[in-house]
C-alpha cells in the first residue's frame, strides 16, 4: 500500500482575489471585480481588531437581485457574511474539506499572518488537489 502524498491548501488555493470595502455599494463592488473566476469578494478589515468578511455572488443574487433592490443603494456590509471562517495555507486539503463539510461552507479565505493570501473552495480542493494526485 502506497503512502498518500500530503497536499496543502497553499498548493490548490487561488491567489488572485478581489478586495472590497464594506461601505462600498453592491454596484461599486461588482465594478471592482477584476478576476474572471471570482465567485466571491473579500471584505477588508476596518481596523486591526476587525475580521474579514465575504460577499458571495449568490448572496447578491438572493438578497439584492431576487428582492428587486437597487445595487446602487445597498452597501456591501448589508449583504456580506462576517466574520468568516478562514483556513491556514499549510492545512491538509482533506482537513479543509472536512471543515467545509462540518460548517456547510463552500469556500474560505486563506489567511497567513493576519493577511488574506488566497481563497480556497471545494472545487479547488477536488480539481486541483484530489484529481491531480490520484
Amino acid at each position: 500500500m502506497s503512502e498518500r502524498k500530503l497536499i496543502r491548501v497553499k498548493e490548490v488555493m487561488k491567489t488572485q482575489f478581489d478586495l472590497v470595502d464594506g461601505m462600498d455599494t453592491i454596484s461599486q463592488a461588482l465594478k471592482t471585480m477584476q478576476h474572471v473566476e471570482t465567485k466571491c469578494l473579500i471584505v477588508q478589515k476596518r481596523h486591526d481588531n476587525d475580521e474579514y468578511g465575504m460577499l458571495l455572488l449568490s448572496d447578491i443574487a438572493r438578497k439584492v437581485l431576487a428582492k428587486d433592490l437597487s445595487a446602487d443603494r445597498i452597501n456591501v456590509y448589508e449583504v456580506m457574511t462576517k466574520p468568516v471562517m478562514n483556513v491556514d495555507p499549510s492545512m491538509d486539503i482533506r482537513y479543509c474539506a472536512r471543515l467545509f463539510d462540518r460548517f456547510d461552507i463552500s469556500r474560505a479565505p486563506v489567511v497567513e499572518n493576519g493577511e488574506v493570501v488566497g481563497i480556497v473552495s471545494f472545487t479547488d480542493l477536488v480539481l486541483k488537489g484530489f484529481v491531480n494526485h490520484i
